[in-house]
């Protein structure tokens, strides 16, 4: 696929993310989600902290594990997603970035990855979260056209097996999924998200 086309597309998870999380509201974020054992406002500070930690490893400093820290939520915390995603979608526009390495401090155990695969980890998990967010709050989610055949193909890559149970992983096992599944429940069912959940 272009290299143009992927920031494209990276661009469209995320800001379909930024419209998922803007729906939250005070009193949703106890809300559980489709992550296990974290709450709404557990799934908003570590997403908002993994675009600070990838805008950092494109501009050359993810190798430094504090900018992958999550922080407390503050006063406004949807706010603060919204200039968190603005800042990794301007850090991965910037000239020569596709020609650069990413260090990524959470991986191992190898931390380090050409711009294209990071872009591609950082798409997949906007998609997944996003749907992450909407499900939480009783709100559909569409994946939109454009970003099926990519983000399918993203999820299906990533290594599945008993890795996916140590704690920490971003995701579980993969489920069985219905031979007439849309590409949605495809990829979370890969990723091991009950596309039903909570059901």
């Amino acid at each position: 696929m272009p290299i143009v086309g992927l920031l494209s597309l990276h661009r469209r998870a995320v800001l379909a993310s930024v419209e998922a999380v803007s729906r939250i509201r005070a009193d949703d974020l106890a809300r559980p989600t489709p992550c296990a054992e974290w709450a709404v406002a557990d799934l908003l500070a570590h997403m908002t902290a993994q675009h600070h930690g990838f805008a950092a490893a494109a501009e050359g400093h993810g190798g430094d594990p504090a900018v992958w820290t999550v922080q407390p939520l503050g006063e406004d915390p949807v706010a603060d997603y919204a200039a968190a995603a603005e800042r990794v979608l301007s850090a991965f526009a910037r000239d020569g970035v596709l020609e650069r390495t990413f260090t990524l401090a959470e991986f191992r155990p190898v931390s380090t990855f050409p711009a294209t695969s990071a872009i591609g980890f950082h798409l997949i998990d906007y998609v997944v979260h996003g749907w992450d967010v909407a499900r939480s709050l009783g709100l559909p989610y569409e994946l939109h056209p454009a970003l099926a055949d990519t983000a399918l193909r993203i999820a299906l890559e990533v290594p599945d097996g008993k890795n996916r149970l140590a704690p920490g992983s971003a995701f579980q096992p993969s489920l069985a999924v219905a031979a007439d599944a849309g590409p949605l429940a495809q990829i979370l069912s890969a990723l091991g998200r009950c596309p039903t959940w909570p059901r």
